[in-house]
């Protein structure tokens, strides 16, 4: 597959037949030489630009206006299973109070850790439920990408087809670069990198 430059590979992607719906724009980068069940590539990167709106939910000690909130009395509705599955699919991401951790990681770990979408310390568990403490959280979380892989192709999204072109490639230099830094031997570990929309095929980049 030709390799094109970022700048030229969008201008590839935007000459596909329009859509009625504002296209995601996704990285996709293919691994070798990495066994994924030993090598944990699990990463939070804050990246420049807002990919998308984030659904947040809280597992905090009292009710917040700022975010949906699950208190403490309320865990045990979800001993439910299937309520349990549509909230971790409802939601793309949760915080907490760390008081409530340990009975978070009982009722809520077994489905939100697979999905990784488990409260962590690196972005997610709070001490305060003050506006002060949740309002520069949920700005962080709509300016962040996680990244947990779990096979040899990673697909990121990185921006939507209403995107200005260099807000996009910003995007994709940050993800990129924090992935390569994520893996053993750097680089190597790169088969190949592409981008695609929702409904484009895919056009090969060179980074």
């Amino acid at each position: 597959m030709e390799k094109l430059k970022l700048d030229k590979a969008l201008e590839e992607l935007r000459k596909s037949k329009e859509r009625k719906f504002d296209q995601t724009i996704d990285l996709i980068v293919n691994l070798r030489g990495v066994d994924i069940r030993k090598t944990n590539v699990s990463l939070v990167i804050d990246v420049p630009h807002k990919v998308r709106d984030k659904k947040v939910c809280g597992f905090l000690m009292g009710k917040n206006d700022l975010v949906k909130t699950i208190t403490k009395p309320e865990f045990k509705k979800y001993a439910d299973k299937a309520a349990l599955r549509h909230l971790v699919e409802e939601y793309d991401f949760f915080i907490a109070h760390a008081s409530l951790m340990p009975a978070v990681a009982t009722t809520f770990g077994k489905a939100l850790g697979p999905a990784g979408k488990m409260p962590s310390p690196q972005l997610g568990i709070i001490t305060k439920e003050d506006a002060d403490a949740i309002k520069p959280l949920l700005e962080k979380i709509s300016k962040s990408v996680k990244i947990r892989a779990k096979e040899a192709s990673l697909k990121i999204p990185v921006g939507k087809a209403s995107m200005k072109d260099e807000d996009i490639i910003d995007n994709i230099k940050v993800i990129y670069k924090a992935i390569e830094n994520a893996l053993p031997t750097k680089k190597e570990n790169v088969k190949n990198v592409l981008v695609k929309m929702t409904m484009s095929k895919p056009v090969g980049v060179e980074l």
